[in-house]
């Protein structure tokens, strides 16, 4: 048995300057930057509510596109659910997979990120 949920709303930016992009998703989303984003970062992270759905803005080196994070307590076991599903593993990481859904989409599966994981995630067995 382990447990997942959407963790991230990860938004792929192939840009020379991320601070310009994370502006306009902060101010198109209504989620305020963090007071300690830098121009130099890989990537900004935006403030959501407490329990929400994280938003992050991403320095990327190819096509600009948005990706889910998924969360879980066993990466292992949500990779082979996944796979079951139909999803293919495209990389293994430090503390992450990529993989990539039936209809092309990549998502990445990793640790938990935020609160309430133990309360609110789905109980797989």
């Amino acid at each position: 048995m382990h447990k997942s949920r959407l963790g991230n709303i990860v938004i792929d930016c192939d840009t020379d300057d991320l601070m310009r992009e994370a502006k306009f998703w902060s101010a198109a989303l209504g989620c305020p930057l963090p007071q300690e984003a830098q121009v130099r970062d890989k990537f900004i992270q935006l403030m959501t509510q407490p329990g929400d759905v994280q938003v992050i803005i991403q320095r990327v080196d190819h096509d600009p596109r948005a990706h889910l994070d998924i969360e879980t307590d066993s990466i292992e076991e949500e990779v082979n659910r996944l796979e079951k599903l139909g999803a293919v593993q495209v990389s293994c990481n430090d503390g992450w997979t990529v993989m990539q859904a039936p209809s092309g989409h990549r998502f990445c599966v990793g640790k938990p990120y935020r609160g309430r994981f133990e309360q609110e995630a789905n109980e797989w067995t």
